[in-house]
C-alpha cells in the first residue's frame, strides 16, 4: 500500500512537508507543546507529586479492573491503568486527594471520557 502524501505544515507560513497526525513540522510541534505545557502547569504543580504515584500504585492494585459505567453496563472487563478523579478536581486539593472521587480505569475508556466532559478536542467542559 502505498505511503500517504505529505502536506504542509498547517502553521501559518510554514512550507515544511509533514506527514505526521499533528499537522505540524518538529519546530512548530514543540512550539505548540511548550504553550500547552505552560497553560496547564507541570504535573507537579497540579498536585501528580511522588505521593500521587505511591497512592495511584495502590489504588490500581486494590482495584485491578476498569470501573467505568460502560464497562459495568456491557460487562466488559479490561484491565484497570489509570486512576480517574469522578469529578474533576481542577485544582481542589481535598477532592484531589479524596478518595471517594477516584475510579479505577482503562485508558481508553478514560481518554473517552475525559474527551466527552473535560472539553477534549476543543469540546467545552461538561458537568458530570
Amino acid at each position: 500500500m502505498p505511503a500517504k502524501p505529505k502536506r504542509p505544515c498547517r502553521h501559518p507560513g510554514c512550507g515544511a512537508l509533514v506527514s505526521n497526525k499533528e499537522g505540524l513540522c518538529p519546530l512548530h510541534l514543540a512550539q505548540m507543546r511548550q504553550q500547552v505545557s505552560a497553560r496547564r502547569g507541570k504535573t507537579a504543580e497540579r498536585g501528580y507529586t511522588g505521593a500521587w504515584r505511591k497512592a495511584r500504585a495502590a489504588y490500581l492494585r486494590a482495584h485491578p479492573l476498569c470501573e467505568c459505567d460502560e464497562c459495568k453496563a456491557l460487562g466488559r472487563v479490561l484491565p484497570s491503568t489509570v486512576v480517574d478523579h469522578i469529578k474533576p478536581h481542577r485544582g481542589d486539593m481535598s477532592l484531589f486527594w479524596d478518595r471517594t472521587n477516584w475510579q479505577a480505569m482503562s485508558k481508553p475508556c478514560h481518554d473517552r471520557k475525559t474527551a466527552r466532559f473535560d472539553g477534549g478536542f476543543g469540546r467545552p467542559r461538561r458537568e458530570l
